[in-house]
């Protein structure tokens, strides 16, 4: 087995076209010289890949710990961290995994390999696609807790969270099943992607509206309260500039993974199309760091968490 054949082995699903021919054969016969290629060493997979699981880790045993983090909210905050964990910790297994390949310490058959790259890939998908899931779960909750204050408790409680976790795990799990295994049928790539859209289109439309409903707030109590600081224009161009954040973050690093599913169905012959199939290994560490910007945007905004959190690392 060459140096080259674990690496095409174990992250072949994802990266894959429809068709016999793999993409960096295309790329070197058709396009030469001008297709610009992003190395990624393996050893920033590795170091990034730890530091998003030290964090999830550290979100999963701070809620777990602290029972007033016991909530629907901190439910599905804590299922996005596992979530994120796995992806991580997946994407850390296959870089170690190729690496031991590579250096010949692990010899295998290539039919076990095969074997473990589908496992790996498996895990690697349906923690994507429940991260996803997670993410717009978190949305919704925000948005009942908004628009229908009087009634959240009633509408979102404790077991209907754990529910919809649950829903989400076995969805997730049977969906990323079915896409490794009938990776290469375009209308499964297209049923990932419109789910990628269907996700953020309803965060955005949620957000949106929760923001313009915040400023009509803020505006109503600077009407009963004239000249009070800080004007209401501040208050909305601070909760503009968080919603940028959150959704440019969502969008930078989940975006490029999708684009690059997208040109498989569209274009997985096209010599343009093919140089950006070879940067699929940016594309997945984009997906990492967003398993690092998680739990710095959803999990440790929150006081009593990062008061949790000091407890556990101080062992008090």
């Amino acid at each position: 087995m060459s140096a080259q054949e674990p690496q095409r082995s174990l992250r072949g699903s994802l990266n894959s076209t429809p068709t016999d021919t793999p993409a960096p054969a295309l790329v070197a016969n058709q396009t030469g010289p001008h297709c610009l290629q992003v190395s990624i060493p393996d050893g920033l997979f590795l170091s990034l890949g730890l530091l998003s699981s030290v964090e999830n880790v550290l979100v999963v045993v701070a809620i777990a710990r602290n029972r007033n983090l016991h909530s629907p909210m901190y439910c599905l905050i804590c299922c996005l961290a596992l979530s994120d964990l796995l992806v991580s910790m997946s994407i850390v297994l296959e870089t170690a995994i190729i690496l031991l390949l590579e250096a010949g310490t692990l010899a295998t058959r290539a039919a076990v390999v095969q074997q473990l790259d589908n496992v790996i890939d498996v895990l690697i998908c349906g923690s994507m696609v429940s991260s996803l899931c997670f993410l717009g779960a978190i949305a919704v909750d925000r948005y009942i807790s908004i628009f229908y204050a009087l009634r959240y408790h009633s509408i979102v409680t404790l077991s209907r969270s754990r529910r919809a976790a649950a829903a989400i795990w076995v969805a997730s799990v049977l969906s990323s099943t079915l896409f490794i295994a009938y990776y290469d049928h375009a209308a499964v790539l297209l049923c990932l992607v419109t789910f990628f859209l269907a996700m953020l289109a309803l965060m955005v439309a949620l957000y949106i509206h929760m923001l313009a409903r915040a400023c009509q707030h803020a505006q109503g109590i600077a009407r009963l309260q004239k000249g009070q600081p800080p004007p209401p224009q501040g208050f909305c161009l601070k909760g503009a500039a968080t919603l940028t954040i959150l959704l440019g973050v969502f969008f930078l690093c989940w975006g490029p993974f999708f684009l690059h599913l997208i040109l498989i169905v569209l274009c997985p012959r096209h010599p343009a199309c093919s140089c950006v199939f070879q940067n699929f290994n940016l594309f997945l560490l984009l997906v990492v760091c967003n398993s690092i910007a998680d739990p710095l945007i959803y999990a440790f905004r929150s006081r009593e968490l990062r008061m949790t959190l000091k407890e556990v690392l101080l062992c008090s």
